[in-house]
């Protein structure tokens, strides 16, 4: 998941971003708002992996979020955005989904639209599944085991619908056999080989290859049911067509949307969606100061986007709302790469300089200090994702003895790489992404002091797929240090270190392999992942690889990341999920009145 996934922030400086590092060090360690109930807050840290005021909420009311960002699409096909994927649930419904319970139970699976999870047979090639009783379109009409095989063929139909996660494509079809539903020749447009409906009630999925993640795959929103007769292609994301407790009432890109009650849902055919409110409104802004003044002043209840408040908002809420405040753990590690196309970096001993030459306790702060920024990253693999060790897998020990720098561990790296006075190098960082920019002068101010002389290197961020995705211009540029951030598709080593590690997934364009892995051992231990069905073997090979990873000294972690995220006074039934990286779980949240 890159960071693309969920929205960026209104631009702003470096210069100011570190101003309020330290503001924000100040307000977090004292003065203020204690963290208690007052004006009705639940408490600092309250919605943190547990459930605040679950008892309060009432059914009624309308539900307001706000956002400076608007989804990449509301097609259930397209949407990548986490926040798309977290809402996208008030309207559409999958086979299995995530569970609706605070921090590490979250990113669990549970039954949706199907009876029950998987009947897995055939070695892990062949999942079976019924659908349930009374599960109804928004017109009242049933949803049937064909709209789920619809909506999923969908999926390959990547010359309309671009844009979103195409795991379910390349699982049941590898070889890309398929031409999608709208280049399919069958009469019903059905004529994915992959996929049965032997009658309504029943869909049952034939792998090629096993995959242990499949299930994983089939809660994303991607996995969601789409009724022919009500695809509108390309424009379906303007008005998707409701499988949930809510449909769209209006919709206007970019200034903002309304879902209302979708009165043929029925309570008894979804065990996993409460639907408390009676409404639920987006309004969209270009300034994220003026999204923060609006919630908190109480005008709105909750950030779409949930990657934290602005500068000024957050030093404001941490002063003398910090009642109002979660301040979760996301799913991302924030990182420096080092493509190895770029001399000296194929050698790992310049790499391990570059590690042990930077300021880490600098480069937390560059990144928002402890509270905004997170803990000093240490490895590769996020805390949400199962192998993950935090902070007690500290090979370069990063948070420990070295978290300062170690000039001279550095200078026996840089000489075991036959560069002993140092090197010159780039460090690539986007334009549109200013906390980039510090951690870039943080990690330049203290390579200086083993010899490492960097240029920083400000692209534009809308072109990353194209500049630093592309392996060709990083060699060209001479990118020998790349500053990124990745999450979690799905919870597992594979829904998040596929695409950053194995050397299957290096591309001309788009690339996230940026580092061009290409170990045997690592790809081998992602085939065998796949094939482990178990998940204490699951979680075995993925600690395994992340070492492996960090053995390699392909990357400089910064941060686990942390953001600090608002809730109003009148939101209950809300707590933070490792399903969504750390986000509120949107879809049972409740008011405390129905007004």
């Amino acid at each position: 998941m890159t960071t693309q996934r969920t929205s960026g922030r209104a631009k702003r400086t470096a210069a100011a971003a570190a101003v309020v590092a330290a503001l924000l060090t100040t307000a977090a360690c004292g003065g203020g708002d204690d963290g208690g109930s007052k004006n009705g807050a639940a408490g600092f840290d309250a919605a943190n992996n547990k459930v605040a005021q679950a008892s309060e909420a009432k059914k009624g009311g309308t539900l307001r979020f706000g956002s400076v960002q608007d989804a990449d699409s509301w097609d259930t096909t397209r949407g990548y955005y986490g926040f798309m994927w977290n809402f996208s649930r008030y309207y559409s419904r999958q086979l299995v989904t995530n569970k609706t319970e605070p921090g590490a139970a979250g990113a669990e699976i549970t039954p949706d639209l199907a009876t029950g999870v998987a009947k897995v047979t055939d070695d892990g090639k062949t999942y079976t599944y019924t659908l349930r009783d009374g599960v109804t379109w928004e017109d009242g009409k049933p949803i049937t085991s064909k709209d789920v095989k619809y909506g999923i063929e969908r999926v390959w139909a990547q010359d309309v619908l671009s844009g979103g996660p195409t795991y379910l494509k390349e699982v049941l079809d590898p070889k890309g056999e398929y031409k999608g539903p709208y280049k399919d020749k069958a009469k019903d447009h059905l004529g994915l080989k992959s996929i049965k409906t032997p009658d309504d009630k029943t869909i049952v999925f034939h792998l090629p290859q096993a995959n242990s993640d499949f299930e994983e795959m089939l809660a994303l929103t991607s996995g969601s049911p789409v009724r022919q007769d009500k695809d509108t292609k390309s424009k379906y994301g303007l008005h998707p067509f409701s499988s949930g407790p809510y449909k769209f009432a209006s919709y206007s890109p970019g200034k903002d949307l309304k879902l209302v009650r979708n009165a043929n849902w029925k309570a008894s055919s979804d065990p996993v969606r409460k639907a408390y409110p009676d409404a639920i409104t987006i309004k969209f802004f270009s300034n994220a100061n003026d999204l923060d003044q609006r919630l908190i002043n109480g005008d709105l209840d909750i950030d779409l986007a949930q990657t934290g408040m602005s500068p000024q908002g957050r030093t404001v809420a941490l002063k003398k709302h910090k009642g109002n405040l979660d301040n979760p753990v996301s799913g991302y590690v924030r990182y420096a790469v080092f493509p190895q196309s770029v001399k000296p970096f194929d050698n790992e001993h310049c790499r391990k300089a570059v590690i042990y030459g930077a300021d880490h306790v600098s480069l937390q702060t560059a990144r928002g200090g402890p509270v905004a920024g997170g803990d000093i990253g240490t490895n590769m693999l996020p805390p949400s994702v199962p192998g993950a060790e935090g902070q007690k897998y500290d090979p370069y020990e990063i948070a420990g003895a070295n978290k300062s720098g170690n000039v001279a561990k550095a200078k026996e790296e840089l000489k075991a790489c036959g560069k002993p006075k140092g090197f010159s190098t780039t460090i690539a960082v986007r334009n549109n992404k200013p906390v980039e920019v510090a951690t870039a002068q943080s990690m330049q101010a203290a390579l200086k002091k083993i010899g490492v002389n960097v240029q920083i290197d400000q692209y534009d961020g809308a072109q990353t797929p194209g500049i630093i995705g592309s392996p060709s211009n990083v060699k060209k540029k001479g990118y020998g240090i790349i500053i990124m951030g990745w999450g979690p598709d799905f919870p597992s080593v594979q829904g998040y270190g596929l695409p950053l590690w194995n050397s299957k997934y290096i591309l001309e364009s788009g690339n996230n392999n940026y580092a061009l892995i290409k170990d045997k051992k690592i790809d081998g231990l992602f085939t065998d992942y796949v094939k482990t069905l178990d998940d204490a073997g699951k979680t075995k090979i993925a600690t395994e690889i992340n070492h492996k990873v960090m053995e390699g000294a392909y990357y400089l972690p910064f941060t686990f990341e942390k953001f600090l995220n608002w809730r109003s006074d009148r939101v209950a039934n809300i707590y933070t999920s490792n399903g969504y990286s750390g986000m509120y779980d949107f879809v049972n949240l409740g008011l405390k009145s129905s007004k």
